[in-house]
């Protein structure tokens, strides 16, 4: 039996112990703290899915796809003319993604661009089990949430095989997973702003994007040939920012260095002027 007077030997003898059986594992766990990025420890489903910014990547507007009412179609026949908004959806999502194509809807609603006008709206399953008639009936259910007239001639739901899939989620960085435990897909929720020449300028994640973002992002991705001037002006002093998916205003500090400048370069012309009429004054001239 430990008397009181044994105790403290004891203890010390014990946590030395086990300090001498932890000593080896020690610096192995340093050097990987120390060498090696810390460990994920997402489910592995999740770490499969995510996206991976890709900015100014071109994406395969050559890839074959079918429109909403079944004819077949490339990725290439939305392009050209106007800036597109990109989503990567499945149309039978029982969650996201319908949360996706809504707040596009309910967030396009108050800018004054029209789609097929000013701006296109195209929605490409990446599940290749779908087909036109998944595609025409999520058109509907949207086009009825946005509620603007003629809007169905801007807002296109495309199906197609796995390689076209395949070469447009790569190229967006775009990386789902099939859960067949749920029988749903793990992915991230994000939509694209993409030039008129198939390159991706922006991306806004989540399932709310602010309207002014989304205005000035048509306009900056459409090299101002929409918009008007107070946009072009914003877009000095509004920049975006690919961490966060927003505008953010980052020349406040030179519009006040300007406004100083002004007021300083005013106040010298005023010195100026005073001096001069002094000096007339002194020569009895007229002022």
């Amino acid at each position: 039996m430990t008397t009181p007077a044994t105790f403290p030997r004891t203890a010390i003898l014990l946590l030395a112990s086990l300090a001498a059986t932890a000593a080896p594992y020690a610096p192995a766990r340093q050097k990987q703290s120390a060498d090696s990025p810390p460990a994920d420890t997402r489910p592995p489903l999740i770490q499969k899915a995510g996206i991976d910014q890709k900015l100014n990547q071109p994406l395969p507007l050559e890839a074959a796809f079918r429109d909403e009412a079944g004819r077949g179609v490339t990725l290439g026949h939305y392009f050209g003319k106007r800036p597109v908004i990109l989503a990567l959806v499945y149309y039978d999502c029982p969650m996201l993604c319908t949360q996706v194509l809504e707040g596009m809807a309910r967030d396009l609603k108050p800018l004054s661009f029209d789609p097929g006008k000013e701006f296109d709206v195209v929605a490409v399953s990446f599940d290749a089990r779908e087909g036109p008639a998944q595609a025409a009936a999520k058109k509907q259910a949207i086009l009825a949430r946005y509620g603007r007239p003629g809007a169905e001639a801007g807002w296109h739901f495309l199906t197609g095989d796995q390689a076209s899939i395949d070469a447009l989620t790569q190229a967006a960085g775009f990386r789902y997973a099939w859960d067949p435990q749920s029988n749903q897909f793990a992915h991230g929720a994000a939509i694209m702003i993409v030039t008129p020449e198939g390159r991706i300028a922006q991306y806004y994640y989540g399932i709310e994007y602010p309207p002014k973002d989304l205005r000035l992002g048509l306009v900056e991705a459409s090299k101002n040939r929409i918009g008007t001037f107070t946009d072009q002006i914003l877009l000095y002093c509004y920049h975006y920012d690919p961490a966060t998916g927003r505008y953010g205003n980052v020349v406040i500090g030179s519009m006040r260095a300007l406004a100083l400048a002004t007021l300083l370069g005013l106040c010298g012309f005023i010195v100026l002027m005073l001096r001069r009429d002094v000096a007339r004054a002194r020569r009895g001239g007229p002022s």
